[in-house]
């Protein structure tokens, strides 16, 4: 017997499941998301970026009121039904004294790295994490499509993550890489299973699944994709985000 929409929760990522990376979704698959996906089940979407990001790619603040839940930054901030309903920091997490030294260690660090180009905001701030890239995130499309094919080949961005952790092996922090250019930092079990603290309090979701294409060790969608408590779907590309869930909802 089929699930009612109350009783199954799918939740998505975006760069990569629902948009191209740092695209714009597409029109069509929008109308198939609000059309057809969501009046068969609960939705949400758990983004490593802040939620500026995600509008930005997903068609403005009508994400608040489309998705049942919203989950930027891993789920460390937390929207339902369109209001926000709670958030984390991780500068009160680690402190100041903490925070200030693994800051000047990154910039230091990036200050040595020899790459093809070098852009700006190299580190971006937010509520939960941080994110560290070493092209920066000012980078063009075209330079950030040739830095991801440049970082398969030299690991810059396994490398400073290698570095960081022997420099803070005291200090509990994850480190996740996502995207084309960047990688995350956040302390451990802020990673994006963070959000499911929130959907299993007070639900009656009798399967709850997952969609990402970051679901490798290291990826930022690696830890949701293995829990126990979902059903993971690894997919490769918006159109292979469709097909699964054509075959998953019978559309």
């Amino acid at each position: 017997m089929a699930l009612k929409r109350d009783e199954i929760l799918l939740l998505f990522d975006v760069d990569g499941t629902l948009t191209k990376p740092r695209n714009c979704i597409e029109k069509d698959f929008k109308e198939f998301l609000y059309g057809e996906v969501r009046p068969r089940a609960t939705v949400g979407l758990v983004g490593g970026s802040d939620l500026e990001k995600m509008m930005e790619q997903l068609g403005g603040r009508e994400i608040l009121d489309k998705f049942d839940y919203v989950f930027p930054e891993n789920g460390l901030i937390q929207f339902e039904k369109g209001l926000e309903v709670g958030r984390v920091s991780i500068s009160e997490h680690l402190g100041e004294e903490v925070l200030q030294r693994f800051l000047n260690y990154v910039l230091r660090y990036l200050s040595e790295v020899k790459i093809p180009v070098k852009r700006g905001t190299f580190i971006e701030f937010r509520n939960g994490m941080m994110n560290v890239s070493p092209i920066g995130r000012n980078c063009s499309q075209k330079e950030r499509n040739e830095f991801e094919q440049y970082d398969k080949k030299h690991q810059v961005r396994q490398q400073m993550i290698d570095a960081l952790k022997k420099e803070f092996s005291e200090v509990d922090l994850t480190y996740s890489i996502g995207g084309q250019i960047s990688f995350d930092v956040f302390p451990n079990g802020w990673d994006k299973t963070y959000c499911l603290r929130h959907v299993t309090k007070g639900t009656n979701f009798k399967e709850i699944h997952f969609f990402g294409d970051k679901t490798d060790p290291g990826g930022n969608d690696y830890e949701i994709f293995t829990d126990s408590r979902t059903i993971g779907h690894k997919v490769t590309s918006p159109d292979d985000t469709k097909r699964q869930l054509i075959e998953l909802l019978k559309i």
